[in-house]
């Protein structure tokens, strides 16, 4: 029979000694392994008669979880030595300039998608409008019954809708939002009139091809008060177009149209000139659809506990990657999310080129 006091002597000298992780894993495996000195000694217990086994069994025991503590302390001592070595000897000059100026080409550069949504804030918030956020995963109610989508809506079905497993607390699927229309939704039921928002985010739909993806991006407005009518709503976007395309005047049509949440509704088309290699705007015999927009209906109102005889406003809503497209020349919307450092560098922007309606939106 194995000497456990020796043993036990033994195996605490060499995890003292092991002077990295590597030794001690030889010790632990000497040890604690499927053949390991203190592994033959459980086995052995098998073979002892009942009262050899009542004597050595909590001996053996014993040297098993000590041998085990001491190894684990050893551990987290080398890996405390180790750290407080690096924290010594790996130090970082903060007093380093920082890179000069201009930019490397190779240094980080902002997405299209992020640029344009930070020159849509600048400009709606010179108008006024500030800017409202909500979850993506998102109320079956809010992302269409009290939009004044009724059930058997095309929106609706799978085809169109990610549809989630589980509930969002309502009773209803849960949905990954199809609009941002939900935010304009939640902000109408916790904010009274006057609201002037817009709400720029992320939207899921199942398809994708040239100029749509499952992932994308969005921003809507929403304007309600006492007083607004569509001659405002008119005026916004034509201020708004103007600032976004950077030209002095542009044209619009707006052409009737149907949205279940509002009424009356329109597509808007802008002036452009399409014989070039490039779309211009704001001259030119060419049209082009750029949004959606209308008065918002009296029933999304009163779902949202407004009374509709006294509020009433305009909503309009267009794709953020679509105009990245239009004012950039960008020719396919799925290398906006193929991560590709090359793509990013040609068509990103420089950190210095923050949107300013004083300066201008892009150098």
């Amino acid at each position: 029979m194995t000497d456990i006091t020796a043993l036990e002597r033994d195996l605490s000298e060499r995890i003292a000694a092991s002077g990295d992780d590597a030794a001690l894993e030889a010790v632990r495996v000497a040890a604690l392994g499927k053949k390991g000195q203190v592994s033959e000694l459980l086995k052995s217990l098998g073979g002892m008669s009942p009262d050899e086994r009542k004597m050595q069994g909590p001996a053996i025991n014993g040297l098993r979880d000590r041998v085990t503590t001491a190894i684990a302390e050893k551990k987290q001592a080398l890996a405390d030595a180790d750290l407080q070595r690096r924290l010594e000897t790996e130090r970082v000059d903060v007093t380093l300039p920082a890179v000069p100026f201009p930019f490397d080409p190779g240094a980080g550069r902002i997405h299209p998608v992020s640029q344009v949504t930070d020159e849509l804030i600048a400009i709606f918030a010179d108008m006024g409008f500030g800017v409202a956020e909500g979850p993506d995963i998102e109320r079956d109610d809010y992302n269409f019954t009290k939009l004044n989508i009724p059930p058997e809506h095309p929106a609706r079905q799978m085809h169109d809708t990610f549809y989630l497993n589980g509930n969002a607390g309502d009773g209803a699927r849960a949905v990954l939002r199809t609009h941002t229309s939900p935010v304009q939704i939640r902000t109408m039921l916790t904010q009274k009139p006057p609201i002037r928002i817009i709400v720029p985010g992320r939207t899921y739909r199942s398809d994708s091809d040239q100029t749509h993806t499952p992932m994308f991006h969005q921003v809507e407005g929403l304007v309600i008060d006492e007083t607004t009518h569509m001659g405002h709503l008119k005026w916004t976007l034509e201020e708004f177009c103007k600032a976004f395309f950077e030209v002095p005047q542009v044209k619009m049509r707006f052409r009737a149209s149907h949205f279940p949440f509002t009424e009356p509704s329109a597509e808007v088309d802008i002036q452009c000139d399409r014989s070039g290699d490039t779309v211009k705007f704001g001259e030119g015999n060419d049209w082009l659809e750029i949004l959606g927009c209308g008065m918002v209906h009296p029933k999304v109102i009163a779902n949202c506990g407004l009374d509709p005889e006294k509020y009433q406003g305009f909503a309009f809503g267009c794709g953020i990657d679509r105009l990245a497209m239009l004012k950039y020349g960008l020719p396919d919307l799925r290398a906006f999310f193929d991560s590709d450092l090359r793509w990013l560098k040609h068509y990103g922007f420089s950190v210095l080129e923050q949107p300013s309606l004083a300066m201008g939106l892009t150098r």
